[in-house]
């Protein structure tokens, strides 16, 4: 006789293995499928590291939500017996009153977050890797730094393994229903039924969930790992987390960010926060051109001098947007046993252990006392009101 589970958890990347880590402490009887392996490379939760800070220029409601993830982040540390937070801090550069750095100190003053502004002679003494314009200024958040994105999967995967969930790696789903009483989950090989269903299908959410018409394109990004030409300026003891807003803005509008030295990948890894060529998640070009080689880590050596042009390596990775930026995190209006999370935009990894505790909730419960109502899909009220197809 076919095993029928409590939940079963489409997509067991980031927010998926979060979610069935919770789920299976839980109690429940949880079943996570993922169509790659577990954690992989053709996502969004790869390439070494993810920045993590509270003063959250994007919107200062993520703050709460960012208080209650950092103990989160520690007792996962505990579960799993292995370093995943990197607590090097972060600076925030820019003009002083751009959205970056304006942003940033409005979250910081209105929830007490620990910071500190900096002129830009102060930056290139404190930060000697750095150097900006006379008129920017920096904020240092001492208590950001970077999490281990690869460990924080698979550490959050072995958790719920551990606690006894069911987890199936190159197992594709393609198709889904629900009724009042029951889910039905088809996978290319068999069918799979339970009382509830989450959908956390990163960059493949729209396919999952192509009844409601999400608001979401996928984008191609590129990042670099770069070798300074000396090492001791880019060390984490003497360089934080980064991220630069260059205004006015050039060729690439975005902010620049990137990490200090490591050795897993080797390198000072750099990043640009601003949505890249669009893609289908099926068909992503992984070659990395000669142009998209060169033009980050140019653009970077106006703002940190001795970064060098070794370039070691580089990477693709996809962000999923949603059209305001922000997460969507909900029940489906047509089916209460069923609810998602998608849109992270980019910026939603270091949340991932309080989405899994909210979309357990949301999943059990019906409702969540997690302050999740702005990410809710009701701020697009034709997603709600409008009468749907079923999976």
């Amino acid at each position: 006789m076919q095993e029928t589970y409590d939940v079963i958890v489409v997509g067991v990347g980031t927010m998926g293995a979060a979610a069935c880590r919770v789920l299976a402490q839980r109690g429940c009887r949880v079943l996570g499928l993922e169509q790659f392996q577990i954690p992989h490379r053709l996502g969004s939760h790869h390439g070494g590291s993810r920045m993590i800070r509270q003063a959250y220029f994007e919107h200062p409601d993520y703050v709460r939500l960012l208080q209650a993830v950092y103990p989160l982040w520690q007792e996962l540390e505990v579960e799993a017996a292995e370093e995943l937070f990197a607590r090097v801090g972060a600076i925030y550069v820019g003009r002083p009153d751009c959205e970056l750095v304006a942003g940033s100190r409005r979250a910081a003053e209105a929830y007490g977050i620990e910071h500190e502004v900096l002129g830009s002679s102060d930056v290139a003494a404190r930060f000697p890797a750095l150097r900006c314009p006379t008129d920017w200024v920096g904020l240092f958040e001492p208590g950001a730094g970077y999490l281990r994105a690869e460990a924080c999967v698979s550490a959050l995967s072995r958790v719920a393994l551990r606690q006894g969930a069911k987890l199936c790696g190159e197992t594709k789903v393609v198709d889904w229903r629900a009724t009042d009483e029951e889910v039905v989950v088809t996978t290319e090989r068999e069918t799979f039924r339970a009382g509830r269903l989450i959908f956390c299908g990163g960059a493949w959410s729209s396919r999952l969930l192509g009844d409601l018409g999400l608001p979401l394109r996928v984008t191609r990004q590129v990042v670099h790992w770069v070798w300074p030409q000396a090492e001791a300026p880019f060390e984490a003891e003497r360089l934080p987390c980064w991220a630069i807003d260059p205004q006015p803005h050039g060729q690439y509008a975005g902010i620049y960010y990137g990490f200090p030295l490591s050795w897993d990948p080797p390198g000072v890894k750099l990043g640009w926060h601003a949505p890249g060529m669009e893609v289908s998640p099926d068909h992503v070009p992984r070659e990395v051109s000669a142009e998209e080689r060169e033009w980050l880590p140019e653009f970077s050596r106006q703002f940190m001098p001795q970064l060098g042009g070794q370039v070691l390596g580089t990477g693709t990775c996809l962000y999923t947007y949603s059209s305001d930026g922000h997460f969507i995190i909900d029940r489906h209006p047509q089916h209460p046993n069923v609810c998602f999370a998608a849109g992270f935009s980019g910026h939603g990894f270091k949340f991932s252990p309080v989405m899994g505790q909210a979309l357990a909730d949301l999943s059990l419960d019906g409702q969540s006392t997690l302050p999740i109502d702005f990410l809710s899909l009701r701020r697009w009220r034709r997603l709600v009101d409008e009468p749907r197809l079923s999976g």
